[in-house]
């Protein structure tokens, strides 16, 4: 999903809030599939593989299309290549950008699968008592 991407900045810090975005839909995505995997039975790498999947469509998607496109497509024009270039936010530190999302959704899933199991232990240490 291509989002408006104006307001980030460049380089690595815009790398890095691209993939700040993506841990949080990763964790809300593990949360979300968490919660469907429980009534319906899934393991845990079910219920990470969807997350991780979605969570880098919906993330980093656009900018991995425009990675692909510049990397693989076959530009007809300088012209073609300008007008693409200038639809997207900070062209010199794409891949890089794309980096951090893939490891931010993963980081996401990650710290909401830690959360969720502290809280099931905590919940299960209260029963105890």
């Amino acid at each position: 999903m291509p989002y408006d991407q104006s307001w980030m900045g460049y380089g690595f810090v815009g790398g890095l809030e691209a993939g700040a975005i993506s841990a949080v839909a990763g964790a809300l995505f593990f949360s979300l599939f968490h919660a469907i995997g429980r009534r319906a039975g899934w393991n845990e790498a079910r219920k990470i593989g969807w997350s991780y999947l979605l969570g880098v469509a919906l993330s980093a998607g656009a900018d991995i299309a425009d990675l692909f496109y510049f990397n693989y497509g076959r530009l007809q024009s300088l012209t073609l290549l300008r007008a693409k270039l200038a639809g997207v936010h900070d062209p010199d530190n794409l891949g890089l950008r794309v980096f951090c999302e893939l490891v931010g959704v993963g980081a996401g899933i990650w710290l909401a699968w830690l959360a969720i199991d502290w809280h099931a232990r905590r919940r299960t240490h209260a029963s105890r008592r």
